[in-house]
């Protein structure tokens, strides 16, 4: 098929056809024995759902991980959007904080669990400040990039014009740099969700992350898989809603048609 004749079908049937592609996959490797225990029949997970109502854990466990990853989220974006702005615009704030960003970042989430364990304590506080450092982190380098992006021409041009820095951030860098704020909370919204295991390893009493962890210490697999797809499922509307918000703020930029 063609790219002319494949551009006609509609994109819900192209997802229909990838569902049902999914489905059979998911179906030979629920009758592989290699694979069974793994990826239990469709029929079984979804009965699942009635399990863990019945337990009384099912909602618990959804709100208290939506809770902490959009705090966690929340105070992430607002602490590195003046960070990146800061470390773009002033060489002095840049040298001082770029090193540690860099070498934080590639430290995973689960090796400085316990450190904050020990100061914060067990329960939510820990969780949410496990997942503002890995937002901020991936937040703060794609905003960062983003300013430092902005043609310089644009920002010499206001200058001459008698633009003072707050102008210069309303009204040239702000909108030159909404782009990449856009990424960055994509990054940081799927960050934020791949680093819920680690987060609700602190003492986690509910959550999505910490019940995967315990159904897995039971050998609960269709529960168990039920919940990572629960994570997929926020993980795709999240990437809706952004999807929406780049639509409605950066529709002015030209993208190239796949």
């Amino acid at each position: 098929m063609n790219k002319n004749n494949s551009s006609k079908i509609p994109k819900k049937v192209w997802l229909l056809i990838s569902f049902c592609a999914a489905m059979v996959v998911w179906y030979l490797l629920s009758i592989n024995p290699d694979t069974a225990r793994s990826f239990p029949n469709v029929v079984l997970v979804v009965k699942a759902i009635k399990t863990m109502i019945e337990r009384g854990v099912f909602w618990q466990d959804i709100s208290s991980s939506l809770i902490s990853v959009s705090a966690g989220f929340a105070i992430g974006f607002a602490l590195s959007l003046p960070t990146a702005i800061l470390m773009a615009w002033y060489v002095p704030v840049r040298n001082i904080i770029e090193p540690w960003i860099q070498f934080i970042r590639n430290i995973p989430p689960l090796a400085y669990v316990p450190l904050i364990v020990l100061s914060a304590g067990v329960g939510r506080k820990p969780q949410i400040i496990v997942i503002t450092i890995a937002t901020f982190l991936i937040m703060t380098v794609t905003i960062y990039q983003g300013v430092l992006n902005v043609d310089e021409t644009l920002i010499k041009a206001a200058r001459v014009l008698g633009a003072t820095d707050k102008d210069i951030f309303l009204r040239v860098i702000a909108p030159a740099t909404l782009p990449f704020i856009i990424t960055a909370i994509r990054l940081g919204s799927s960050t934020a969700l791949t680093t819920l295991i680690a987060a609700e390893s602190t003492g986690a009493i509910a959550g999505l992350g910490m019940r995967i962890r315990s159904l897995n210490n039971s050998f609960e697999s269709e529960p168990m898989l039920l919940y990572i797809i629960i994570i997929g499922i926020i993980g795709m509307l999240v990437e809706k809603f952004v999807k929406y918000l780049e639509k409605r703020f950066t529709g002015w930029q030209e993208k190239r048609e796949a």
